[in-house]
């Protein structure tokens, strides 16, 4: 089985929790395992606090938007803003070390890196960024969505 879903959000920082209660109230319900659940949400947590850090320039655009697919054993979760997107060197860069530990910003995009399979950091054409992130899913015994 295969589900999908989108959110327009503001840029704001009550839409990250909001966001990540929507993926576990989703993953609960689809019968994803907890901990597989909890990187997700921790990993789309990171990704929305940057969307509405970094997401925009003032009076350009006050929403991001995050799509949530889970197709059979995998999910992808995209987050897509409006802001001045990443620069190129710093595309080219990542995958590297995590910042120092006494800089108290800079480690989300690693720790998403670490938390899911694959994750990718781009500009769409025009304007902003895109991050998205897959993860193979594991499955509760007693889950709804999974076909043994």
């Amino acid at each position: 089985m295969s589900i999908w879903w989108s959110l327009h959000l503001r840029r704001e920082a009550a839409s990250v929790p909001l966001a990540r209660r929507l993926l576990l109230g989703a993953m609960e319900t689809a019968g994803v395992e907890d901990e597989i659940a909890h990187d997700l949400s921790l990993a789309l947590s990171e990704a929305c606090a940057n969307a509405v850090e970094h997401g925009g320039e003032p009076g350009h655009s006050d929403h991001y938007r995050v799509t949530a697919f889970l197709d059979g054993d995998m999910c992808r979760i995209e987050v897509t803003d409006h802001g001045p997107g990443f620069p190129l060197r710093r595309r080219r860069e990542l995958p590297g070390p995590p910042p120092p530990l006494e800089l108290e910003c800079g480690r989300g995009m690693h720790l998403i890196e670490t938390l899911c399979d694959h994750a990718r950091f781009g500009n769409q054409p025009g304007d902003g960024a895109v991050v998205s992130f897959d993860k193979i899913l594991k499955w509760r015994a007693d889950a709804l969505l999974h076909a043994s």
